[in-house]
């Protein structure tokens, strides 16, 4: 017992007395991370923060990563390409701005009428989505962690009703990604524009319509101070994704407790940015109709049009795109695999409540 006791009194010692050396022994690095939302909108901006601030937790401040702005270090619209090319370590951003260099990229933060965020996660996680988005990735040299999910996104600010297809052409919009391409099946003139330039456009009629997040961030941005018609859903991006982009080179290199750290971030604050969503949108969408906003529901008709574009735009892009082709493929697998299971679980609950909470 004696014996037991002093050799048990020694190893705790002994770990004790190793556990700053391990500390110390820690490659002290110093990283940049500037990202492509402005500080302005809040919810993705704290995002950002947090995400470098649990990776100098997670490594006891061994491993530092600062937070910068669009703007601060690189253009928000050029945050992946300075992370490819090694200018910087790492960048907050979402892949589908640079869906016009692979439109495969457009899968690593959403597509029109695609998934959930529960299944998105489920896909990039468990269902080999990130297995099947690495080699996209690999070619913009970049390793990416999910790190940020806004939910459901709203439809977009309109200066003017929209009713029919008919009244979708001609229109100037901002929109993102593939979307832009759907839009413009349907006679829409669609504009790509960074975060911080969509409020002087929509102000000066550079453009007749936007799309951004949701109540809170829109209401931040000012947009209904200028369009009042407010649409839903936003079927271009029902639960969007936002990445740490990391040099691959650099990626590579990392210890791997550093890797685990950013990776361990990255799905906190995946399900942090999610949660926060859905508590600050419902008072904003309240705050926003109290003021003025015409809430509306895009017209089936739209809906239907846009659908059968959409569908269009894939099969045209997979005819000319083998890798397009392939991770469609694989999401649409895995969709349909998922199909019955949240019409029985999760729609039939949700339509129930839907009528239930309207009587």
């Amino acid at each position: 017992m004696q014996r037991r006791f002093i050799v048990a009194g020694s190893l705790a010692g002994a770990a004790g007395l190793s556990a700053p050396n391990l500390a110390a022994a820690q490659p002290r690095l110093r990283w940049r991370c500037p990202g492509s939302f402005p500080k302005s909108v809040d919810t993705l901006w704290a995002a950002h923060e947090l995400f470098c601030r649990r990776v100098q937790d997670l490594t006891d401040g061994a491993f530092q990563i600062t937070p910068f702005g669009p703007g601060e270090i690189v253009p928000a619209l050029q945050v992946m390409d300075s992370v490819g090319q090694g200018s910087i370590e790492c960048g907050f951003t979402p892949a589908l701005f640079y869906y016009g260099k692979d439109p495969a990229l457009a899968f690593g933060t959403a597509v029109p009428f695609g998934p959930s965020s529960r299944q998105m996660w489920s896909w990039l996680h468990l269902g080999g989505g990130r297995d099947v988005m690495r080699d996209v990735y690999a070619d913009q040299g970049v390793w990416a962690i999910p790190a940020t999910n806004t939910g459901a996104q709203m439809g977009g600010w309109f200066r003017r009703e929209i009713r029919t297809l008919d009244d979708m052409k001609g229109l100037k919009m901002r929109i993102a990604g593939l979307a832009g391409a759907v839009m413009t099946k349907l006679g829409v003139v669609a504009q790509q524009l960074a975060p911080g330039d969509i409020y002087p456009a929509l102000e000066r009629g550079v453009v007749d319509a936007a799309e951004y997040i949701g109540p809170y961030d829109d209401e931040k941005l000012g947009f209904n101070r200028i369009a009042k018609f407010y649409y839903y859903p936003g079927w271009w991006e029902y639960a969007p994704s936002t990445d740490i982009m990391v040099n691959l080179k650099a990626w590579e290199a990392l210890p791997a407790h550093y890797r685990l750290a950013m990776e361990t971030a990255g799905a906190e604050v995946w399900h942090w940015s999610m949660a926060k969503f859905d508590q600050i949108n419902p008072p904003a969408m309240k705050r926003l109709l109290a003021t003025g906003t015409q809430l509306k529901p895009y017209s089936r008709e739209i809906l239907l049009g846009a659908y059968k574009a959409t569908q269009e735009l894939y099969g045209e892009i997979a005819e000319q795109n083998p890798r397009f082709r392939r991770v469609w493929d694989h999401w649409e697998k895995h969709r349909h695999e998922q199909a019955q299971w949240f019409r029985v679980s999760e729609d039939s609950m949700a339509n129930f409540l839907a009528v239930a909470m309207n009587r």
